[in-house]
């Protein structure tokens, strides 16, 4: 038999990985490297940004895709900062507005928004607080004057004469009726009189029935005239109250009218200011008495009853500064890591007191989006969605262009509050959030509104095409990593490496990671271990040792996975040949580390004609993308050998002692082998381990993890002894993505490990068994003592044995029903329908 050459099919060490070579950078160290200013690659990205930021049309808000860790919202962040600059450059202004909440005197429970410049909030609230007190102490001298209490006491001095000459008439009225006139506390009461004094009791009761009936009648005559009079003084005393209340309101007026005045010449730019001066001055006129009366008089006066819910009775002079922007010069960039309900809409804060709730505008809070009012907010999405109400809440801002303050929880009979609705406030902020690409996709399948709200997408790669220039960049990045983390400066030696990282990381010789925080982590823990052996600069040996302290850190469970391999626990065969048994490749996925394990597929074929049983399918153990390789090992065999027959076969494939789910079509090219070896009882070599899914042509497929799948065989093969024979088949599509650990490269280099590269099955199975597999003829057959001529005479006898069993089997029904009586057969047929019944 001719023997396979399949040196053909090894790769050379220098295909396995890519190595940066540290002379190609012009420095020693990252000291003489400038820091990074711009992001490395995602140009796609950043124009997206850059175009969202420069629109200023209704919906074009941003949503941010890509990977944690590539560098999102710094991004953003830095293309805001970058826009802004470049507008104060060109000279542009930004107008900036400082936002407060006033006293609204029509309804006390929506209050008013005040808009004023930038600083002018601050400034307003203390005027106001200097105005109130400005008018205690002019209020107060104004009516401690002599003039003043002169003025009243005139009024007091006429209300009294008038009094008095009231009574007096009504004194002369009692008498001429022959009456006496006395006030008591009731109300005046009529005595009569005799012989000009009033009688007494007893000279009342000794007069007869008719004395007593004629003085009754006249007295309820004159009582009625009295009474009517009286009123009089009633209305003398109102008419005195209304007096001193007009003298009160007359000289307040005369003292305050000044003060006022001077105020709004401050404000005389702003209407709504001169609007609320006026309506404040009208308040503090109608209320004069409580810029008189001490505190504890003022909760007794009846007309502060409308007040009584108002704690503070000069509440009306506070201003509640929402949004204060007197510091800023730039429109504000707000990044809220947390926006629940409060913090992104703001809260109405209240006061218990007697069993209830109190609440008034200057217990309004501003949230982030209030803050960020003309300028940015820069959230993430996961963190906004996971709060009840927010995104609904969001997305109504963003259609109405007003943010108003709501209590989400109001509904829900939570609390029992005092219900404040503030006027709403403009709206006018660009809202970036960022989230996965599977995010933005299932918003745009299930959320009609969210198109229209965010119509521009900057999604960030996770990998940069490796170039000079974004090698240059790379360091640049280094060195600004070693700058804002006060890191020690890395060599040439230590960047290289680094580099070589990034591009282990995705899987690529040709391409770097873009999730620099990663890479930034490396340079943190290189540095660290630097720093253990007392060096000046980080080199590569550092930042080596940072990847293997990193992988032991997590690599428990895949020493512990190799401990029960070694002990035959799992069984493995790294050396021999075996039919219908290979070695397959998977990689394990514990979120934070990854990694390679062998596991051993088995078929077993027999005569039939079922086809192939997926016996992890069969136990629910199968994933649908695993289903279906095993379906496209079916398609590709009936490709190949039942073109002129059909495929007689039945067979079963398993992953032995696994007790997991299988997912992911890779194994489909070792299930291939292994079915073909058990056919024709063919072995197998086992020290070779096998990754790649086919397609029904044949052709082999790359995979996922195939780093982690070599180096898993291989530490396998390394704990029991490299035999110099031992190696891995992978696609050859799969020879880009190579990016292995050094020790295996050199172990490949020193010709005791190997990596074979197969574009097709037959190229695999070449390999594994050592024999050609043979090429098929014009005439339908294939090359003699081959693979595939084994094959194919294989399923040409399956066919001539089912062929033969199915006649036999006709044959004995044939005789059988022949030799049986008519009775006999009537009668099981009863039978049979009997039962059947």
């Amino acid at each position: 038999m001719m023997t396979i050459d399949t040196a053909r099919y090894r790769l050379d060490p220098n295909q396995l990985r890519w190595f940066c070579d540290p002379e190609q950078f012009g420095f020693d160290c990252t000291n003489s490297v400038e820091p990074l200013e711009q992001f490395i690659g995602q140009d796609r990205a950043l124009r997206a940004i850059d175009f969202g930021l420069n629109i200023h049309r209704t919906g074009y808000n941003i949503f941010v895709t890509g990977l944690s860790g590539s560098g999102r919202a710094t991004a953003v962040k830095s293309s805001i900062e970058s826009l802004i600059q470049k507008k104060i450059t060109d000279g542009e202004s930004f107008p900036l507005y400082d936002w407060c909440y006033i006293f609204n005197f029509d309804n006390p429970d929506c209050p008013n928004g005040l808009r004023l410049k930038a600083g002018e909030g601050k400034l307003f609230a203390a005027d106001t607080d200097a105005l109130l007190k400005n008018l205690k102490e002019v209020i107060s001298k104004t009516f401690a004057s002599d003039d003043y209490k002169n003025q009243k006491q005139l009024l007091i001095d006429e209300h009294q004469r008038r009094h008095r000459q009231a009574i007096q008439d009504l004194e002369k009225q009692a008498s001429d009726g022959g009456f006496a006139f006395r006030m008591t506390s009731i109300g005046p009461i009529l005595v009569p009189m005799r012989e000009g004094k009033a009688m007494t009791q007893e000279q009342y009761v000794a007069l007869d029935d008719a004395e007593k009936e004629d003085i009754e009648n006249h007295r309820q005559a004159l009582l009625s005239r009295i009474n009517k009079a009286f009123e009089n003084v009633h209305l003398l005393e109102s008419e005195l109250k209304n007096q001193v209340a007009e003298l009160d309101r007359k000289v307040a007026g005369l003292s305050i009218t000044p003060v006022f005045v001077a105020f709004s010449e401050k404000y005389s730019a702003s209407p709504e200011v001169r609007s609320f001066l006026n309506r404040l001055q009208d308040f503090t006129l109608s209320f004069i008495h409580l810029f008189r009366e001490s505190p504890e008089s003022q909760a007794q006066h009846p007309q502060t009853a409308a007040f009584q819910r108002i704690q503070d009775p000069f509440n009306p002079f506070r201003v509640n500064v929402f949004v204060d922007n007197a510091e800023r010069t730039q429109p504000p960039i707000i990044q809220e890591n947390h926006p629940n309900w409060s913090n992104l809409f703001g809260r109405i804060e209240r006061r218990a007191f007697m069993g209830t709730y109190f609440s008034d505008h200057t217990m309004l809070k501003s949230g982030a989006l209030h803050q960020a009012n003309g300028g940015y907010i820069i959230m993430y999405f996961r963190d906004l969605i996971v709060n009840p109400g927010v995104w609904d809440g969001l997305k109504r801002v963003l259609k109405t262009g007003e943010l108003k303050m709501e209590d989400p929880w109001e509904q829900y009979g939570l609390i029992a509050p005092q219900g404040l609705k503030p006027d709403p406030l403009p709206f006018q902020v660009k809202v970036v959030l960022i989230a996965d690409d599977l995010l933005y996709r299932l918003l745009t399948f299930y959320d009609e509104e969210f198109r229209d709200l965010f119509k521009v997408k900057a999604d960030f790669d996770t990998q940069i095409l490796r170039t000079d220039s974004i090698l240059s960049s790379y360091a640049c990045f280094v060195k600004a990593c070693c700058d804002l983390e006060k890191l020690l400066p890395f060599d040439r030696g230590g960047v290289a490496k680094s580099l070589e990282y990034a591009s282990r990381m995705i899987s690529d010789q040709n391409k770097l990671t873009s999730r620099l925080g990663a890479v930034k982590d490396l340079l943190i823990e290189a540095d660290f271990w630097s720093r253990q052996d007392s060096a000046q600069v980080v080199s590569a040996s550092h930042v080596q040792r940072a990847i293997e302290e990193k992988r032991r850190r997590h690599g428990l469970i895949e020493e512990r996975l190799q401990e029960y391999i070694l002990a035959d626990v799992l069984f493995i065969d790294t050396d021999g040949a075996v039919p219908g048994q290979i070695n397959g490749l998977s990689v394990t996925d514990l979120g934070d580390y990854s990694f390679g394990r062998p596991s051993r597929i088995t078929v077993r074929t027999y005569l039939g004609k079922q086809g192939i049983v997926n016996i992890e399918r069969e136990s629910r153990l199968s994933g649908r993308i695993h289903d279906k390789g095993v379906m496209i090992l079916g398609g590709y065999l009936g490709y190949r050998y039942a073109q002129n027959k059909p495929l007689s076969l039945a067979g079963s494939v398993c992953f032995e002692q696994s007790y997991e789910g299988v997912e992911g079509d890779s194994a489909s090219l070792a299930e291939t082998c292994a079915l073909l070896s058990s056919l024709v009882s063919i072995p197998l070599r086992q020290d070779i381990a096998v990754t790649g899914s086919i397609n029904q042509k044949g052709e082999v497929q790359p995979v996922g993890g195939v780093n982690q799948k070599i180096e898993g065989f291989f530490k396998t093969c390394e704990a029991r002894g490299l035999s110099g024979t031992q190696g891995v088949i992978i696609p050859t599509s799969n020879v880009r993505n190579l990016m292995l650990e050094e020790e295996v490269v050199q172990a490949v280099r020193e010709g005791r490990f190997h990596v074979y590269a197969v574009r097709t099955v037959d190229e695999a199975l070449e390999i594994l068994s050592g024999m050609p597999v043979g090429e098929r003829r014009e005439d339908g057959n294939y090359d003699p003592e081959t693979f595939n001529d084994l094959i194919d005479r294989r399923l040409r006898e399956n066919v001539l044995l089912l062929r033969r069993l199915s006649e036999k089997n006709d044959e004995e029904k044939k005789e059988k029903k022949e030799n049986t009586d008519p009775a006999e057969e009537k009668s099981d047929h009863s039978s049979l329908t009997l039962l059947d019944k």
